[in-house]
């Protein structure tokens, strides 16, 4: 997000003498800079029949009522719904969802009005905000111009989309986004920034872009410390845009192993002459092309090469037959005759139910 501000004065009014100067941004661009290149326009696909909802997913707007939105202060939805769809009412405000929400994936249909009016950001123009904070611009880009970061597929002021995908005016068009709300660590300090991703008709406009605060117009904002949740907000600025078929999934934390879960066995040293004894060619199977696995001692521990990787993999001794990747769940458990020479050994990669190879004899 972009801002200029004059040389040793807060609000660039220290004097006549003091130049303006640009403060970085992440991307060497001021917010809304019109030098920015504008991205290239791709035609999209042929616009399909509504996305129908997954069975678990939370419906915002099921083509009859608003009652999953309020008004920014809580009270009624005063937007117009007709023929399955609802429609900005000028003048009366946001609307946005009573309830709030992290880590999602949102799916929002929406046209810009036709016959279309006006030009630049005037120009059936919206926004999308997730959390309330992070806009996804909706504006009407067909044939349109204006500045790159202010595009139907922006991430306001910070982003613009990588292809202008826009279908003309009051075609439906859609938005895939998945986002990834901040996480901050104990002191309300951002550990990580959001993140999203955004298809626009079906073309990729945002990889998996990290917003440096709230998206805003004129000044970055920071982040606000500690919120990770906060409503889906759709923006009223004065055109009768429409939306229909809203619905998102909620989005859950990969869970982590329990400390039982990282228990792994202790592991064992084994003589240099019982590794040695481990070590050779195994194949499985009598085939010519049949896989074979190599295994040979280097100081105290084993290491195993496979036909199809180019460097050799260590493996570890729970016991003098039984041997653990360390960094996978898989393990090597070898095999001996009565005379205890051993004949072969087989190789188990997590629920699998294990491949045995065969010692081939010098």
């Amino acid at each position: 997000m972009g801002l200029f501000v004059a040389a040793g004065a807060s609000l660039g009014l220290a004097g006549d003498q003091d130049p303006i100067v640009h403060v970085p941004t992440p991307s060497g661009w001021r917010q809304h800079d019109v030098r920015r290149p504008k991205p290239p326009v791709v035609a999209p696909g042929e616009a399909p029949a509504a996305t129908p909802a997954p069975a678990d997913a939370v419906v915002l707007f099921d083509g009859k009522s608003l009652d999953a939105w309020s008004s920014a202060d809580g009270g009624k939805a005063a937007w117009k719904v007709a023929d399955g769809g609802f429609e900005v009412a000028p003048g009366t405000g946001a609307i946005q969802t009573r309830e709030s929400f992290g880590d999602v994936q949102l799916h929002v249909e929406w046209a810009s009005p036709n016959p279309p009016n006006g030009k630049g950001q005037d120009r059936g123009n919206s926004g999308i905000f997730l959390m309330g904070q992070f806009e996804l611009q909706v504006l009407d880009s067909y044939k349109a111009d204006t500045y790159a970061d202010g595009q139907a597929g922006a991430l306001y002021g910070q982003y613009p989309p990588l292809f202008n995908a826009s279908r003309s005016p009051g075609e439906w068009q859609t938005y895939d986004v998945a986002f990834r709300a901040p996480r901050f660590d104990k002191s309300g300090a951002v550990r990580e920034p959001a993140r999203m991703t955004v298809f626009l008709n079906g073309v990729l406009v945002q990889n998996n872009e990290e917003l440096t605060g709230h998206t805003s117009w004129l000044e970055a904002l920071p982040y606000e410390k500690g919120v990770d949740h906060g409503p889906i907000q759709l923006q009223d600025h004065g055109h009768p845009v429409r939306f229909r078929n809203i619905w998102l999934r909620k989005l859950p934390d990969r869970p982590g192993p329990t400390a039982e879960d990282r228990q792994t066995p202790k592991t064992i040293a084994l003589q240099p002459a019982e590794l040695d004894a481990l070590a050779g060619v195994y194949a499985a199977g009598t085939d010519a092309h049949a896989m074979r696995i190599v295994m040979t001692r280097q100081g105290d521990h084993l290491r195993f090469k496979l036909p199809f990787r180019p460097t050799p993999l260590e493996i570890v001794p729970v016991s003098a037959t039984h041997f653990e990747f360390p960094q996978t769940d898989g393990r090597f458990v070898f095999q001996k005759d009565a005379q205890g020479h051993v004949t072969g050994v087989k190789m188990t990669i997590g629920d699998g139910g294990g491949s045995l190879f065969t010692k081939i004899k010098p």
